[in-house]
């Protein structure tokens, strides 16, 4: 990317984010009203997803830019235990220390790799930071307090399923497999090493990032919008008396309505008289890690093999842990 690129990159997303919002809050009625009530709820949750996520993606890409310019080479490696086990719990806590939600977590969890650390750390950093989240554990616990452990189960469940799947792919022999052929190009490039300042190389990084990053983000906006156009909510309801259906349906709902971990406890509480707790559970567990937004924007770090296995592997124990939940309570 040229000088002349970079400089102009922030400009046109400042510009695009502005004229979203204007869209967003000034358009009359009389724009839409041509439109069907499907084709207004599409727009309408898109543009959302699109608005409620931006912001933390934002400052993921400025973290990410941080970790990997204004950090001393080697910083956070050094002061990671020798130990993998030690090590991969060590960074799964690091989401404690940032309020960034799963979609901002992408880009953080991009430099974190540029910067050395090992794709199964990096991937047990991406998968507990949105759940141990400050903001995520103080909604979920205005929204829920003490009752049917539902806190401590999701904060618990999130991190043994994040330092599972860091366990193994830690076994994995060709780690660098598991990334895209561009991203693993990116990686190559030493940040330290390129010309210019610190303020300069941030500038470019943010740039770089935000090419790969809001693509991403658009489409895997557009695709919950039109899921939840298509699915009934009805159907979902009629299934939540049942142990089983109502963890699964939950699951569905949480892939397809992509909403931020900082504020998706609040709204799974309008479903709380209709699910069991597991359901619930199972929802607050799974949403953070994989829904139809993070994997898109996952797409631009990890291969489609890859996010396949780690989806299953992640549904299979958001599921077990909400069944467990539902026989215990």
């Amino acid at each position: 990317m040229t000088r002349s690129e970079w400089r102009w990159a922030p400009t046109v997303g400042i510009v695009c984010v502005l004229a979203l919002l204007g869209i967003r809050l000034f358009t009359p009625a009389s724009v839409t009203a041509w439109m069907t009530d499907p084709a207004r709820d599409f727009v309408t949750l898109s543009t959302s997803v699109i608005i409620e996520s931006l912001p933390f993606v934002i400052l993921g890409i400025l973290l990410s830019a941080v970790v990997q310019i204004w950090l001393p080479e080697g910083f956070l490696l050094r002061r990671m235990p020798k130990n993998a086990g030690l090590r991969r719990l060590t960074v799964s806590l690091l989401g404690v220390l940032l309020p960034v939600c799963e979609c901002g977590n992408v880009p953080l969890t991009r430099g974190l790799i540029v910067s050395g650390l090992t794709v199964a750390d990096s991937m047990t950093f991406l998968f507990a930071a949105p759940i141990i989240n400050p903001i995520t554990i103080i909604t979920t616990y205005q929204a829920f307090g003490w009752s049917d452990g539902i806190l401590i189960t999701r904060i618990i469940g999130g991190l043994v399923i994040a330092n599972l799947v860091g366990w193994i792919y830690s076994k994995h022999p060709s780690p660098g497999n598991l990334l895209t052929p561009t991203f693993q190009a990116a990686c190559a490039v030493d940040a330290h090493a390129e010309n210019g300042s610190k303020l300069q190389r941030t500038f470019l990084s943010f740039a770089r990032e935000s090419s790969a990053m809001m693509p991403a983000l658009f489409v895997g906006a557009g695709i919950a919008g039109l899921i939840q156009v298509a699915v009934s909510r009805n159907l979902l309801v009629t299934l939540g008396s049942n142990p089983l259906w109502s963890v699964l349906a939950l699951m569905a709902l949480a892939f397809v309505v992509a909403i931020c971990s900082n504020v998706d406890a609040f709204f799974i509480l309008s479903f709380g008289s209709t699910f069991l707790p597991g359901g619930i559970v199972a929802f607050l567990i799974f949403g953070p890690m994989i829904d139809v937004k993070m994997l898109a924007l996952m797409r631009t770090t990890f291969t489609s093999k890859t996010l396949v296995q780690v989806s299953v592997l992640i549904a299979v124990c958001a599921a077990s842990i909400g069944l467990a939940v539902n026989l215990v309570v």
